[in-house]
């Protein structure tokens, strides 16, 4: 049986080291009198003298989950270190934000920390192994530090290898960054899945993919479905001209048309006369069946 590949490529420990220092007093590194390196061990640090890390790949805390780390943190304490790095007469935090953050919320002075000695070109990805293992990245965020270890010079591959993710997956996740930001909220809130928003990059017209998107969330319309109509908005493949229906004629034939299409939200297509013919109602998938039947329905 072949070896299993590992989680997340290098992992925490081929970035921080076998040994990492811990924290002392704010003397600069390797000078006189700085504590020797206690492996896994740590020391409390001044909350105040510790900084975010400027590429945390997180952009969003979720409110109660923090309110509920608070509240853990004043009854237990600060259970599990949080990683920095010396900066000067500072720290520069690497690991573990929400609990620092949840800690300072709790009114504690002091935080367990391990100083850890890792470049500056590392930060970013021990910060996204970091939160990737522990599945706190939406796909957003995910793709926003693809994107900075790209622009550093890292080829998708290297990144893929380095997080444990094949290079397509890398690549789609960075390809969100095309839509525009409101619907990227709308990915960083849950209320559109990756699968939606890789149906909505299908759809170039602002207009367009606005309307699918307002059908996918309003409608709760499965990732296939969204697909289907993304499909139908971009346009279908060209047809014979000997099967194209004509379009009426008769202007009040054309007027009753455009009002269909407008109610229903679909392509429609009247063939025939005012005395005799046959209306042709498109729908793409289960789903947007059942939605043109209710629109029908409901005018009943």
């Amino acid at each position: 049986m072949s070896a299993r590949r590992p989680a997340l490529g290098r992992g925490l420990g081929a970035l921080l080291g076998a040994t990492p220092t811990v924290a002392g007093a704010p003397a600069a590194p390797g000078a006189p009198g700085e504590p020797e390196a206690e492996s896994g061990g740590a020391h409390e640090i001044p909350i105040d003298r510790i900084d975010p890390n400027p590429e945390q790949p997180r952009r969003r805390f979720d409110a109660a989950q923090l309110e509920s780390l608070t509240d853990s943190i004043q009854r237990h304490g600060v259970l599990q270190p949080v990683v920095v790095r010396r900066t000067g007469d500072r720290y520069e935090l690497l690991v573990g934000e929400r609990r620092w953050r949840a800690a300072r919320l709790a009114g504690r002075r002091t935080i367990p920390a391990v100083v850890a000695d890792v470049a500056p070109r590392d930060r970013l990805e021990l910060a996204l192994i970091e939160n990737v293992q522990r599945h706190d990245l939406n796909p957003i965020e995910l793709g926003l530090a693809f994107h900075a270890l790209a622009e550093a010079g890292h080829t998708q591959e290297e990144i893929g290898r380095r997080v444990g993710l094949e290079r397509s997956s890398v690549a789609n996740l960075m390809r969100l960054l095309e839509l525009p930001r409101e619907l990227q909220e709308d990915v960083e809130s849950g209320r559109l899945s990756t699968g939606h928003a890789k149906a909505l990059l299908q759809v170039t017209n602002p207009e367009r993919r606005r309307w699918l998107r307002d059908r996918v969330v309003a409608e709760e319309l499965s990732v296939r479905a969204a697909e289907l109509l993304a499909r139908e908005a971009v346009g279908p493949p060209a047809r014979p001209r000997a099967r194209k229906a004509p379009a009426p004629s008769d202007p009040n034939l054309a007027h009753v048309v455009d009002a269909l299409r407008e109610a229903l939200e679909t392509r429609v297509r009247l063939v025939g006369v005012p005395a005799r013919g046959r209306i042709e109602i498109e729908y793409f998938g289960p789903e947007d069946l059942e939605r043109v039947v209710r629109r029908i329905l409901e005018g009943r």
